[in-house]
């Protein structure tokens, strides 16, 4: 693909006015379902008086294994993630009447001790109806069957609901409170009965739940009882709900844009049927926050979009430049579903086959565990929300001049500055998937302050297509004024304990722009600084002073800061992946011999010292064994609203290759299969039983083999199905060009592996 040609820029301007409108006080999280701390106006949550800029994430306990909880979580929270949101699915808890299930997996009550046991924030998405791509929408069959009319306010429908939402409270065993509990969602994607909201809010506190936050979807042009629920917005980059002929739409095109309009009409589309015939708008009582931007996307057979990580990272990245005062990802983290026929499909109703097995969603932390390229995207937002969260969050969204003319404009720069009294931060976005866009030529920006004009960087600038910046302006750090820069914040590290020799020098630290000089505007000057790991002190007159260390665009998808614990932020550079424990105590999982790891303490970087925890670090190629030669089936499984259906297990018996995989016996707890392959569906089995599957979409299958049930003497087979080339099922575009080039169907198993980490943690675990 040949890159489009460069653009020259026209002039750059905004004008920053000051604080619009009245700050209003709702009363919910203020004087009903109180918090002690916490308060809810309309810019922003406020915890012991300050600016709260959450970041939650989504993890479903009921597809993860209870074993697993605690690694997900500290595996969230290194990300950035402060808040765990879950759905609370009806059909896994009682999936026949009266036979109600909260062990093991089930106990959502134990799920909220370790959430909250790791420090995090729960909100708890209850439904009832509440999607997922879940099977009857998280009905369970006998309710979906139940002569009510469902989602309404009709008795016999409200009798049902009250019971559920009682079992829910005797799970939680009086965890269901404002102590534990941050926000609980009501119902998902209901459009036009906000006195249904308003009844099963009733419902939920008559059986003992409450929150500071009641929350509720409020996309696709929903009516809301404002200010009852708190509206919460979405942004998906691609989906899978969309017709598989159909181009790109133009309603994830809209989420790569900085913008002020937050309803998104595409999600939930397919299930809503006609749309609404409006778009809802943001409350006044409430800032904008938002619970399903795309952490990655869930593959249908119809159509398998693969969102890469800068895909992700750029959505998000929007979203916070538009004004957003709580980033929520759906999901954050995969998974597995609980049984076989609870995933959404055309035989339940929906106009979409989903894997029965897999919930992987191309997730920040995936279905297995390890970590994708968009956790290290989305961490380095994280990082800077973390630090200058209390900064940006009420700060409101301020657009330029001249914004783009529509979705399909690729000429006009994409940019915003949240800021107040001429401090905050310029944001640049300049990516979208699909359709790249040129590089951006001769970039300068002015900023129309009530002081004056700001007008940066010093001299114009290219702005490279996959530019994602956060630039601070009239940034105060330790007495220094910063009057922008043109890289990025990162966040800032605290000074030096007391009694230590030049105490209380805090150190900012910028991510550079890939292809901008580093310009720092401080008292009147501009100084230029190369990106290197010395920092650079910032002083004035009356003996202020800050430490600016500036990391090299390249490193990163090598950034780790560590939340503040004893010892405050820290940061580390690794490849290697980084957890910590509630007190602070930092553990790496190395598919190395020793970790490599180097941490900027004391004013410069370090190696610390390691001791071995458990495991042994292993990576092998694994012996495949061909049991039965592929061949090609007829590819017509049925439609629904023209949409493919996927093939059954007769299909595959019929038809798919079948390869025994030859598992070393060496296999411990983090021992990782990935598959190479090409075809329509996968499934992995063990002895005999499906345990997890994939439809192609050009990515490797990775599964966790002891999570899977394999031990020594296990029987693991892979069956791969052919994709004939006339299949007509929406592909990515590498995995498309690689089925055209097929000859009649494509079946392929291009290699497996298997590595396993080992687990490290330091010797001195306070600072």
């Amino acid at each position: 693909m040949t890159s489009p040609p460069a653009l020259a820029a026209p002039a750059l301007r905004v004008r920053l006015g000051g604080a619009t409108g009245e700050v209003r006080r709702p009363r919910m999280g203020n004087d009903e379902d109180q918090r002690p701390g916490l308060e809810v106006t309309s810019r922003a949550l406020l915890r012991d008086g300050r600016p709260w800029l959450p970041v939650s994430g989504e993890l479903h306990y009921t597809r993860v294994r209870r074993e697993r909880w605690v690694d997900r979580l500290r595996l969230m929270r290194a990300g950035g993630v402060s808040v765990v949101s879950t759905y609370v699915p009806w059909i896994h808890h009682e999936p026949v009447r009266g036979e109600v299930r909260f062990e093991g997996g089930r106990d959502l009550g134990a799920f909220v001790d370790a959430v909250r046991s790791e420090g995090l924030e729960l909100v708890l998405r209850i439904g009832p109806w509440i999607h997922g791509e879940v099977r009857n929408g998280g009905f369970p069959d006998w309710v979906q069957q139940a002569p009510v009319r469902h989602r309404t306010d009709d008795p016999a429908y409200l009798d049902l609901v009250r019971t559920w939402f009682g079992r829910i409270a005797a799970a939680l065993d009086g965890r269901g409170t404002p102590a534990a509990v941050l926000a609980i969602q009501l119902e998902n994607e209901l459009y036009d009965q906000p006195d249904h909201l308003l009844t099963l809010k009733r419902l939920a506190r008559e059986a003992g739940l409450s929150a500071p936050l009641w929350t509720a979807t409020a996309w696709g042009g929903a009516a809301l009882p404002d200010p009852e629920v708190l509206p919460l917005w979405g942004g998906y980059g691609d989906g899978f709900w969309v017709d598989p002929a159909e181009p790109w739409d133009p309603t994830f095109r809209a989420h790569y844009f900085f913008s002020d309009r937050w309803d998104d009409p595409g999600i939930g589309a397919d299930v809503r049927g006609e749309d609404a015939g409006r778009r809802a708008e943001l409350s006044p009582w409430f800032p904008a926050a938002t619970c399903e931007l795309g952490g990655g996307m869930a593959t249908a057979y119809h159509r398998r979009p693969r969102p890469r990580a800068l895909d992700i990272a750029a959505v998000a990245h929007a979203k916070l430049g538009s004004g957003s005062a709580w980033q929520g990802y759906y999901m954050y983290a995969g998974g597995i579903n609980p049984g076989a026929d609870l995933e959404e499909s055309q035989a339940t109703g929906y106009p979409n086959d989903m894997t029965r097995h897999s919930y992987d969603f191309h997730a920040p932390i995936g279905e297995a565990g390890r970590t994708a390229p968009s956790h290290a995207a989305l961490r380095v937002q994280h990082a800077f929300i973390e630090a200058f969260g209390e900064r940006l969050a009420p700060l409101p969204a301020h657009f330029p001049d001249t914004r783009p003319d529509g979705v399909e404009d690729s000429q006009t720069l994409r940019w915003s500055v949240r800021a107040l009294d001429g401090s905050g931060f310029l944001f640049i976005g300049w990516h979208q998937p699909h359709e790249p866009l040129p590089s951006y030529q001769g970039a300068q920006f002015e900023l129309d302050t009530e002081n004056g004009t700001v007008r940066l960087p010093s001299r114009p600038v290219d702005i490279a297509a996959g530019t994602l910046a956060s630039w601070p302006i009239g940034l105060d750090i330790g007495g220094v004024r910063i009057d922008w820069a043109t890289a990025s914040a990162l966040t800032v590290l605290p000074g030096r304990a007391e009694g230590e020799p030049e105490q209380n020098i805090a150190t900012l630290v910028l991510l550079e722009t890939p292809g901008v000089p580093v310009e720092i505007a401080h008292d009147g000057r501009v100084h230029r600084i190369a990106p290197d790991r010395e920092p650079v002190p910032l002083e004035t007159a009356d003996g202020g002073r800050v430490d600016v260390l500036v990391l090299a665009a390249e490193d990163a998808g090598r950034v780790w800061v560590v939340g503040a614990h004893a010892g405050g932020r820290r940061l580390i550079l690794t490849d290697d992946e980084v957890t910590w424990d509630a007190a602070g105590r930092v553990s790496v999982r190395t598919g190395g011999e020793r970790p490599d790891v180097r941490e900027y303490t004391r004013g410069q970087w370090q190696s610390l010292d390691w001791q071995h925890v458990e495991g042994t670090a292993v990576a092998a190629s694994v012996p495949v064994e061909r049991v039965r030669e592929p061949s090609t089936p007829t590819g017509d499984y049925g439609s629904g609203d023209g949409r493919q259906a996927a093939p059954d297990d007769a299909v595959l018996e019929a038809h798919a290759a079948i390869h025994r995989l030859i598992v070393p016996e060496w296999a411990g707890d983090d021992a990782m299969l990935r598959v190479r392959w090409a075809g329509d569906v996968a499934q992995l089995r063990v002895d005999g039983a499906t345990v997890t599957d994939r439809f192609w979409d050009g990515s490797d299958l990775t599964a966790n083999l002891r999570d899977l049930g394999v031990v020594p003497g296990s029987r693991v087979e892979l069956y791969l199905l052919p994709l004939r080339t006339d299949t007509g099922v929406h592909l990515p575009e590498e995995a498309a060009a690689r089925l055209a080039a097929a000859s009649g169907a494509l079946c392929a198993l291009d290699g497996a592996g298997i590595d396993q980490r080992s687990m490290w943690r330091e010797r001195t675990a306070g600072r």
